[in-house]
This record gives C-alpha cells, structure tokens and sequence, in this order.
C-alpha cells in the first residue's frame, strides 16, 4: 500500500522540525478539474507537506496555483504520484537550502544592522533601541507586552511630537514568522520617515499632523526561516503555535482556518489565545478613538487585500477601499513595473477568518488593508537581499498614498 510506505516515512520527518532543506523541492501545482484538487488533498494528508500558498490543503481549489514544500525523503514519491495524476506541474525551487543560501548575500553578512538585508531579532532589537535614542523629537519606543517566550513586543511611535494626542495609523510586519520581506519594510519604513522628515513634504505632512505606530516584529518568537505560527505549547498536543492571523475575533475560526493544532493555519485554542495577538489587540482597542488606519504586512503575492476576508459580504466602505486600493497600487508600480491586484480578501485570494485585518475594519477602523509583497511565487518566501530595497522603495510609496488620504479624510 503506497500509502502505508509514505506514512512510514514520515515518522523521523515529523518528529522534530529540520532546519536543513538539502534537496527539499518546492512544487507549483495547476488544479483544473476537482480529481486534481481532490488529489492534492490527499497527497497533503498522507505527506508532511508544507503548504505555502494558499496556506493549507483546505483552501485548495481549482484554477489556484498551489506552491508546496515537499522534504527531499518524499521528491521521487511526490514525481511518481504527480506523473500519475495527469496534473500540471512545474518545480519552482529545486534545493530548497541552496535557495536559502541565496537568500542572504554572505559574502557581506556582518553583526550590524543593514536596511538591505535580512537582520536578526537581536540586530533588530539593538536598533529599535538605537534609532529611538537618535531621534528624540520624531519616535518614542514602548513595549506593548512579552510573548509567549517572552521576549518583548517593541512599539514605536513615529511623529514630529506635539503636546496634543494626534490621529495615527498603525501598522505591524512580521505575523507570519517566515515572510521575511516584512520585517524589512517595516525597518525600512522607520529608516525613511526620519531621515527624510523634512525635506520630503508629504512624510513631513504626515508626521507633522499624524502619528505612525509601528511593531516592527509581530510574531518575534517565531521569526524563523520556514516557521510561520507562534510558538505557544497547547497542552494534549505535541504540535506548537497558532497561527497569529487566523486568531483575532473576526468570524473566528469559521472559513479558511482549523481547528487541529498541527495545521498552519491553526485557529488557536480560542479568540487571543495567542499572547502576541491578545497584546495588539489590546493596543489597538485602548486607542481606538485615535487609531484611522491599520496596516499589516505580509508576503507574497504582491497583492493588496482589505476587509472581508472571513465572508463574502462587501464591507460598508467597499468603494472607497477598492479606489485608495487601486490607486495605491497604480503608485507602486509606477517606479519598478511590480504588477499588484486589489480586492477584498475573500474573493481577492480566499477565505480566512480571524485575520488582523477584518478585526480592526469591524472595530470601526475604517482604513484597514493587508499588502501582500514581492513575489508571485519563484522565490516564495526566500526573497533574495538583492530585492529588499525595490520592494521597500515602492512599497513605501504605496504606503505613502495611503497615508497622505488618510490624512487628508481626517475630518
């Protein structure tokens, strides 16, 4: 029984996650008939497989390019099965830990902190420390709580400071601990709103009449090469975290998420489970009133959602988002030709319910949009250093759009 061999071969794999990808192969599947996605399914149940897009095997259907991660130990099984199916398929990365090599430019790694490269939570913290101290006047640093391992959640704020309460947007990076491109944006976001206060008018506008909260690391005990959840223990199961964007209390855990901890897509046990989503949320209801816009940050598919994503109901603002939405992305193309789709998240990519974003819009934050950054699917999440400046570059003119309209419809 093919089946009972692949089982068989899982145990050692399943037992402890590795951190080598020596010939791990990273599939695109083409499902165009229901046998294929049915297929897929069942492939993802009988192998560890490593979903990358859509999240999990429950969101597979037709017509969606599916991108798995499959170990080296299952490839040639994997080739048969495929050849068998009749689907259409192509290999997006042949040895994964040569595209994880590729991913940090080493001949230049050092300790220090580099906006074009992928930096570590200690280098990250150091600086988060380091740029607050360096710029008194524009950013003042909180912590809004510790996580599961405890290690602290940094907050800063980043505006020219008044003595009056200001409106702000917030916006976090880094939910899912593997998209790395995140983390980066939002580093690079700080580094450009402070040294080009000033002489760029519309971030000086914006830090003049707004304030911009941003948690530069959400997930910071997950950030990790090809981990995506938090790493809490649930007692009864041997699997670890939740998944931090299918946690919030937006039509929790109903589509597009599971209720098994071992799924990536894991809901948790209940809504903020999670001490890291429990703490943003905390945050973002405490200030509420000031609170216009939320930003969150992910990759990839260089899209740019907003609400609804946990139904298929438009929003009430549904025009006006889909219009800042399009334009928004009109601007970040403009400068590299980087192609972006809008739209609410449901139809946009799928379903999925208890994400940061739905939250935020159903508590009356009207400006509510989750980008989805470079790229379509050839590297994933191993978005080589080399892409990090043009994604953050014209990202940041997205977010820029965005934030000048918000101001803008401030009263």
């Amino acid at each position: 029984n093919m089946k009972l061999l692949l089982l068989l071969g899982l145990v050692a794999v399943a037992l402890c996650e590795p951190t080598r990808f020596e010939g791990d192969k990273v599939f695109r599947l083409k499902p165009v008939i229901d046998s294929h996605v049915s297929f897929i399914k069942e492939l993802a149940s009988s192998l560890k497989v490593d979903f990358w897009s859509p999240d999990s095997a429950e969101l597979v259907t037709i017509d969606i390019d599916v991108d798995i991660h499959v170990p080296a130990s299952h490839s040639d099984m994997v080739f048969i099965m495929l050849d068998q199916s009749g689907i259409n398929y192509e290999v997006l990365i042949d040895d994964l830990q040569a595209a994880v090599d590729g991913q940090l430019d080493s001949s230049t790694h050092t300790r220090s902190h580099d906006y074009t490269k992928y930096n570590n939570w200690n280098t990250i913290q150091d600086w988060v420390i380091s740029i607050t101290s360096a710029n008194p006047t524009l950013i003042s640093r909180t912590t809004i709580g510790n996580t599961y391992e405890g290690r602290p959640m940094h907050l800063l704020k980043i505006g020219k400071s008044s003595g009056s309460t200001k409106p702000a947007i917030f916006m976090d990076c880094g939910i899912h601990a593997r998209e790395w491109i995140s983390h980066a944006f939002c580093q690079w976001f700080i580094k450009e709103a402070v040294s080009t206060y000033g002489s760029d008018p519309k971030i000086t506008s914006l830090l003049d009449q707004m304030d911009v909260f941003v948690l530069p690391v959400f997930n910071v005990d997950g950030y990790n090469r090809m981990w995506r959840k938090t790493r809490s223990k649930k007692s009864g199961s041997s699997c670890v975290g939740a998944d931090p964007n299918r946690n919030f209390d937006a039509g929790w855990c109903t589509l597009g998420a599971s209720n098994s901890p071992c799924s990536d897509t894991y809901c948790g046990a209940s809504v903020e489970s999670e001490i890291e989503v429990k703490n943003v949320a905390n945050f973002i209801r405490q200030n509420r009133s000031i609170i216009k816009a939320y930003l969150t940050i992910h990759s990839y598919s260089q899209l740019l959602l907003f609400p609804y994503s946990y139904k298929y109901g438009l929003a009430a603002d549904h025009s006006e988002l889909l219009s800042v939405a399009e334009a928004a992305s009109q601007v970040l193309g403009s400068l590299y030709g980087t192609k972006y789709t809008s739209g609410p998240g449901a139809t946009t990519i799928y379903p999925a319910s208890g994400g940061s974003d739905d939250w935020a819009y159903d508590l009356g934050v009207k400006y509510a949009y989750t980008f989805e950054l470079r790229d379509t699917g050839y590297y994933g999440f191993l978005l080589p250093e080399s892409q990090i400046k043009p994604t953050c570059e014209e990202t940041m003119l997205a977010v820029k759009y965005i934030a000048a309209y918000v101001q803008k419809n401030l009263y």
